[in-house]
């Protein structure tokens, strides 16, 4: 059973970006409330940001193991199983009674909110090539302000009633957007005459016959190691003096990186174009510029705002590029193009959380920056030198 690319209807692809910016937003509610949460099990902010370690650790393995089942299995029934599972996490966290606790239900929860990068490719199979480009862009968009918002919510749910509360409320969104997911998207079989066994080997041969697509994985993995260097340990910094902010004021300043709802947009229509290119190189200038404002951060709010608006909107630029990018390479092993770059680019991720709590232990603020300016470097440069050699 299969459904041929159509125009999807704004009302669906409305509710796609809702989900998947539900689905991702699990693996963020941590990130304001992590000097909380070390308070409260009394426990040091390296291994509080372990957590947010976990999250990534977790997502990134179920990008590997789970999505390319995607490739295989009807598509409507394995995102509501990944979102009742990803539910249960949540719930383990609410009630956990320790941080061994919290660990475990936030490895659960992050392994299966893998479910928003089965809904990202499901919207580009499902649409017209020409508004392939747009429907991505936007549920990507939904994603972002999950990421965002997530900080929001928790933060201020956790200043007015608890931190656990926080994944009380996570479980019940889940489980409206399970059903609504449920009663609205079509059935989609796919047609691939694969085991699993060699469906995950063909993920791994994707980066051997597709050399942009290991590209693309590699400037992923940075843009998002600058992503998660910055959110990661800003918690502590906006806890402690000049700021001393309360969680729910830590969470507001997730606001200030909408920016990168409209980047996603932007690189869509750019990606439409035929002008991805762009997005990337727009990105990961915009990157750069955004690490030499927050040198100043520590002590300067207003550098601090335009920073993440500016380093939101990098991440997402480049981002949205790159999946344009991979999804254009082999359109019948979309979720397996898309489980390799997101495995690479949430590995990333992981691999930022852990060395921030490192940078920012050993020498604070500006050994955190003089990181996120090296990444941005090394970017661009072999941004510069893979397209030198694709032209060559």
């Amino acid at each position: 059973m299969q459904t041929e690319p159509t125009t999807l209807s704004s009302k669906l692809i409305l509710l796609m970006a809702i989900a998947t910016g539900v689905a991702v937003a699990n693996n963020y509610y941590v990130q304001p409330l992590l000097d909380t949460i070390a308070q409260a099990f009394g426990i040091s902010h390296a291994l509080a940001g372990s957590v947010v370690t976990a999250a990534q650790l977790s997502y990134g393995l179920g990008l590997f193991f789970l999505v390319p089942l995607a490739d295989l299995v009807e598509r409507r029934r394995m995102i509501v199983l990944l979102m009742l599972l990803a539910t249960s996490g949540l719930f383990v966290n609410a009630i956990a009674p320790s941080v061994s606790w919290l660990l475990v239900g936030t490895a659960i929860t992050g392994g299966c909110s893998v479910v928003a990068q089965v809904l990202v490719p499901l919207a580009a199979t499902l649409s017209a090539p020409e508004q392939r480009g747009k429907a991505v862009g936007t549920v990507m968009g939904g994603l972002l302000l999950g990421i965002l918002l997530a900080r929001v919510v928790a933060g201020t749910i956790s200043s007015l009633l608890s931190w656990q509360a926080v994944y009380w409320v996570a479980a019940v969104a889940m489980l409206i957007c399970t059903v609504s997911l449920w009663r609205s998207l079509p059935k989609y079989q796919p047609q691939v005459s694969l085991s699993y066994r060699q469906l995950l080997g063909s993920v791994i041969s994707l980066f051997k016959t597709e050399p942009v697509l290991a590209q693309r994985s590699f400037l992923g993995a940075l843009s998002f190691a600058m992503f998660t260097l910055f959110w990661t340990p800003l918690a502590f910094v906006l806890a402690n003096p000049p700021y001393e902010y309360s969680d729910a004021v830590i969470g507001l300043f997730g606001i200030a990186g909408v920016a990168g709802v409209v980047a996603a947009k932007w690189a869509g229509k750019l990606a439409d174009g035929g002008k991805g290119n762009w997005g990337s190189w727009i990105g990961w200038i915009a990157g750069l510029v955004s690490w030499l404002l927050l040198f100043l951060a520590d002590h300067s709010l207003l550098s601090m705002l335009f920073g993440i608006v500016l380093l939101d909107l990098a991440v997402q630029m480049a981002h949205v590029s790159n999946q344009n990018v991979i999804y254009a390479l082999q359109p019948e092993a979309r979720n397996r193009l898309n489980a390799g770059y997101m495995t690479s680019y949430f590995a990333g991720g992981a691999i930022g959380s852990y060395i921030s709590v490192v940078l920012y232990q050993w020498h604070g603020w500006f050994a955190v920056c003089c990181g996120g300016v090296m990444l941005s470097l090394v970017a661009i440069t072999y941004l510069a030198a893979t397209q030198r050699k694709s032209q060559a």
